[in-house]
């Protein structure tokens, strides 16, 4: 299995850490920018996200340390990829730094999925923007 492609983004937001790690972490603002889950910042929590055509894609939180980072298993049993949310402060607000890493590249939904979210991350954090400016 061959691992070595992952996606990083970086998106800067004039909104405190706290403001972020809600929306990362209150399943209906969740559900307003990304998709529909339970998603709870507590380690071994496990939940699924409606991904609409692709489906329920089961997750588990791995590591949480609050306002500063978020890590869940995604799509266990199937595309099996990490997602790390970085909360770094920074004068006039937060910079979120996204990494995806996991795909395997021998399968054709790993390299589907990282040819589709590496242009994807961007728009979802584009509308993270309009959440939190709301």
């Amino acid at each position: 299995m061959s691992t070595s492609e992952m996606i990083e983004v970086e998106h800067f937001y004039a909104h405190p850490p706290a403001a972020l790690w809600r929306a990362l972490t209150d399943p209906e603002l969740h559900a307003r920018w990304w998709a529909a889950g339970d998603v709870r910042p507590v380690v071994g929590h496990r939940f699924e996200l409606d991904m609409g055509p692709w489906g329920m894609q089961p997750c588990e939180v791995l590591e949480v340390e609050p306002e500063r980072l978020l890590r869940y298993r995604f799509a266990t049993g199937s595309l099996d990829t990490l997602i790390t949310w970085r909360l770094l402060p920074e004068e006039g607000g937060t910079r979120l730094r996204l990494t995806q890493e996991g795909f395997d590249l021998d399968s054709p939904l790993g390299r589907r999925a990282l040819e589709g979210m590496r242009p994807g991350w961007p728009k979802v954090l584009a509308r993270l923007e309009a959440v939190l400016g709301e």
